[in-house]
């Protein structure tokens, strides 16, 4: 008998828990205490801030968990105060700081850290963000304090921008009611703003000291520093709320909206040949495309390509082949080997999409470019060494660097690039809200680069495939939450599998043509094999074994050209759903983005219904049945649904009963 995983393996691949949030109220104001930040600052139940934190990144952007000392919070009706000692330390140096906190019942709020490194410190920021939700405020008018006193009315980005839409602020206000507006002041060094869907974060973010700077800089040990963030309310407050913050979720599918995207997974080179060794597995994974990689930095060709043609054979999926080249300036005298290759082998792409090297580091707006092939040298040297096959570019790197460098529309085939859900915060919640970006990239990708390509997106997943923002992605030892780094234990968990609803559903309703995720195997897999880092509980079996997203996977395979249905629900926040038809009958997959449980209630329309949980009461039998999703259907007796944390759910209709 296969013993059981604790809670917290099933849920998120990790003993490490993330600390609940505390919630702090005044009157009306309402904060939520996250490990000495703030979250969802609110008044009157309307979030106007989404967090308030100071923080201290690495020379790799990497963001450091602050340890707490002598934490005290006072809670009183009118008022709340809370002050710690937080500890910043790694192989960079140490940081300490005090913080007070205050928030008042007339909505006023501080936030001042006084911080003294105890060694110099190399660091690419260290200070307070401030984050404002993109719900609501997207396009919204906005007013900015400038540092010399210059006010400006403008407006929230609406469409991403891919550079800083204000610098040098002092303050910034914007109406959360009619006549009531929010102001959030900054002190201590100058802030600017940056569009954070840009790393599909869903916020707006103001930060302190300004990117034109030179950056990783260094403090010097000792010389002390104050910030300091206060928030204010102009006009009459509103109420308090206390309504249910979980109700019962309402949902209902509508009819036909377009077509399901395809479905596939990622074939890094070192991972092919441990999917090989699973043939059964990946041959009902049946991913319908696969993005392979050949990486000409690591002098990829003929064995890599002689597993990816295996692969191909294996699963029945297309393969499109992505080629990241040296960046040299004969894009032609690169790519030919490779074309030539191909051609031996026999292999038939459904596409390939080029990339030179410079292409996978990050340069700011407005700084100049390494010396490289034009987008129509790769694309003309592309097009003439594998002639008739389909062109896909932009980047293989993130929405990020696509938006600051477009390619021209007009010589592609396809435009693409990915995501990653942890480049500035790691923590469970953050990551979530990610999903809510999604649209937005997808919609602003669309306003430069036309609705008539086709948009493909992935391969993407929790963990960070390359780091274009420092020279490697962050270690991970210890298994735990960490920005940037390619060890991501929740890929592992029930976590991945409800985020991966999410980000699907969100390319689905936006119409993206194809959506890769993952990998078959290693930190981005859905099967597990053992490798060079701990997966507490696999590693203890000797068996085959699947993560959860596997099932899902394999499900959403299965709807290949399926009709996409609209659904929509009265909690679009906390549950992802995605619905589709397919000889004529329909197929509702569903996921809980929270910890918390959910119920979900279905439409009031007499329905006949079958539902499979993928939930963490069957974790162990689903990472051992390949065929757990089968196996564990029941009838639905009712049209009420409860999700445990982070449960996904699949949910067969017979509409035809339905009037």
């Amino acid at each position: 008998m296969t013993p059981a995983a604790s809670r917290a393996v099933r849920l998120c691949g990790t003993e490490q828990i993330d600390p609940p949030l505390r919630s702090l109220r005044a009157g009306p104001l309402s904060v939520e205490f996250d490990n000495g930040a703030l979250r969802y600052v609110r008044v009157g139940g309307i979030e106007v801030l989404r967090g308030i934190s100071f923080l201290v990144r690495d020379e790799n952007w990497g963001t450091y968990t602050p340890v707490l000392d002598d934490l005290q919070i006072d809670e009183k009706p009118d008022a709340f105060s809370v002050a710690y000692r937080g500890t910043c330390a790694g192989i960079w140096g140490r940081l300490a700081y005090q913080v007070r906190i205050a928030g008042r019942s007339d909505g006023a709020l501080s936030f001042v850290a006084e911080a003294e490194p105890e060694t110099d410190v190399l660091t690419n920021r260290t200070g307070f963000i401030v984050l404002h939700p993109i719900e609501g405020l997207a396009g919204k008018p906005l007013k900015v304090l400038h540092e010399d006193g210059r006010e400006e009315l403008s407006a929230f980005p609406d469409h991403i921008d891919p550079a800083c839409p204000f610098t040098d602020i002092r303050a910034l206000s914007h109406e959360i009611a009619p006549r009531i507006w929010a102001t959030c002041t900054m002190e201590g060094d100058a802030f600017e703003m940056e569009d954070q869907r840009n790393w599909s974060d869903a916020s707006y973010k103001t930060y302190v000291r300004p990117l034109r700077r030179p950056w990783p800089y260094r403090l010097s040990k000792g010389q002390k520093f104050t910030q300091a963030v206060r928030f204010q309310v102009s006009g009459t407050l509103p109420a308090g709320t206390s309504e249910n913050h979980n109700p019962p979720i309402r949902l209902t599918i509508g009819g036909p909206i377009g077509r399901m995207p395809r479905i596939g997974v990622g074939v890094a080179a070192d991972e092919a040949k441990h999917a090989l060794e699973i043939p059964e597995l990946i041959r009902r994974l049946a991913p319908q495309w696969m993005v392979c990689q050949i990486d000409l930095r690591l002098g990829h060709g003929q064995d890599q390509l002689e597993r990816y043609a295996a692969l191909a054979r294996l699963t029945g999926g297309s393969v499109v082949l992505e080629i990241i080249t040296k960046g040299t300036l004969d894009p032609f005298g690169e790519l030919e080997p490779v074309a030539g290759a191909v051609h031996t082998l026999g292999f038939d792409l459904e596409a390939v999409s080029v990339f030179p090297a410079q292409d996978m580091k990050s340069v700011q707006p407005g700084a100049p470019w390494a010396a490289m092939p034009t987008f129509e040298q790769s694309y003309s040297a592309a097009r003439r060494a594998f002639p008739g096959v389909p062109l896909g570019g932009g980047m293989a790197a993130y929405f990020t660097e696509l938006n600051r460098k477009r390619p021209p529309a007009r010589a592609l085939d396809y435009v693409t690039f990915t995501t990653c859900p942890n480049v500035h915060s790691a923590d469970d919640i953050s990551v979530m809200e990610t999903l809510r970006a999604m649209p937005h990239l997808i919609r602003s990708t669309r306003t430069f680069m036309g609705e008539r390509l086709p948009l493909r997106i992935g391969p993407s997943q929790l963990g960070c495939r390359e780091n274009p923002y420092g020279t490697s992605t962050a270690p991970n030892e210890a298994n735990a939450r960490v920005c940037l780094s390619r060890i991501d234990p929740r890929q592992r968990g029930l976590f991945n599998a409800a985020w991966t609803v999410g980000y699907f559903a969100a390319c689905g309703r936006e119409g993206v043509e194809a959506v890769a995720f993952g990998a078959f195997t290693g930190p981005f897999g859905h099967v597990y094999r053992k490798a060079d880092f701990v997966q507490p509980w696999y590693d203890q079996q000797d068996r085959r074994m699947m993560y959860p997203a596997f099932h899902l996977m394999a499900g959403l395979s299965q709807l290949k050209g399926a009709t996409l249905l609209s659904v929509e629900t009265s909690g679009a926040e906390s549950v992802a759903t995605i619905a589709a038809e397919k000889d004529g009958r329909a197929t509702l997959w569903l996921s809980n983005l929270t910890a918390k449980t959910q119920s979900v209630q279905l439409s009031d329309t007499p329905i006949s219904a079958r539902i499979a949980l993928l939930a963490a009461d069957q974790f162990e039998r689903a990472a051992t049945d390949l065929n757990f999703m089968e196996n564990s259907v029941r009838q639905l007796d009712d049209q009420f649904i409860s999700l445990d944390a982070y449960t996904v759910a699949r949910v067969d209709l017979d509409r035809s009963s339905s009037t």
